[in-house]
């Protein structure tokens, strides 16, 4: 019996050395399979990037009829906050509300609250204003921003960061970017219902690989962001967990 032939796996990464991508990759090479040069024709792709290049790239893939984990199309769909509402409580996922939006300077401070860029990148906007001053010293940094609006979340200063890879669940908590100081990491274990929370969500946005962030609301588990492909370090089998998706995507 012939023995299948190597697979062909191509990056369409921002940072192609992300332990993540590198780690799988080393697997996937030791069993003989190969990384598909820029543009080869390729039998499982991995989109890690969310720029307008980017997402073509793996567009033409998908056109073609390889597969690309996460598509496109979710992937770009994914930096609008606002769908990503809308999706989350259309699938019943419990969701920090937005209280509106529109472009910063032209909005009111309407007490205190949390400010997100509408479309998620790097460097974004995210940010609290409790106060009046707060609130125009964000209108006057980022005039321009097309930005959603949520009331805060109480908690205790930690994101509860969820990763799923292939339907296999990773977690840690990590320093709230909106509190000072302290240990940037620490270990924690989801519970049942955050688990639940984590595994519906990519069902419900079409994602394999993806991140939620949970905050303890005052009813149980809030998802306040969900990321596609975010970057899981740190994370032991998460590498494998990925090499083992890209062998399913492949029919392998």
């Amino acid at each position: 019996m012939t023995p299948p032939r190597p697979l062909r796996i191509a990056l369409v990464a921002r940072e192609p050395g992300h332990p993540l991508l590198a780690g799988a990759l080393r697997l996937l090479e030791r069993d003989g399979h190969l990384t598909a040069g820029p543009d080869e024709p390729a039998d499982v792709v991995l989109l890690k990037a969310r720029d307008a290049r980017s997402l073509r790239r793996a567009e033409a893939y998908g056109r073609a009829g390889t597969p690309v984990l996460n598509s496109a199309a979710v992937t770009a769909r994914c930096q609008d906050r606002d769908w990503m509402e809308r999706t989350a409580r259309a699938a019943g996922l419990p969701f920090a509300p937005t209280l509106g939006g529109g472009v910063l300077a032209a909005l009111g401070w309407p007490g205190p609250v949390v400010v997100k860029s509408r479309y998620s990148r790097k460097d974004d906007l995210v940010a609290r204003a409790d106060t009046p001053a707060q609130w125009h010293a964000l209108a006057r940094a980022w005039p321009d921003e097309p930005v959603l609006l949520q009331r805060p979340v109480a908690g205790d200063g930690w994101d509860r960061k969820v990763w799923v890879v292939g339907g296999q669940v990773f977690a840690e908590q990590r320093r709230s970017e909106l509190e000072p100081g302290g240990p940037e990491r620490r270990p924690w274990a989801p519970d049942p219902q955050e688990r639940r929370i984590a595994l519906a969500a990519g069902t419900a946005f079409g994602l394999q690989v993806y991140g939620v962030d949970l905050l303890p609301g005052p009813d149980g588990p809030v998802a306040v962001d969900v990321n596609a492909f975010p970057g899981v370090r740190l994370q032991p089998g998460a590498p494998e967990a990925l090499a083992a998706l890209v062998l399913r995507t492949a029919g392998r």
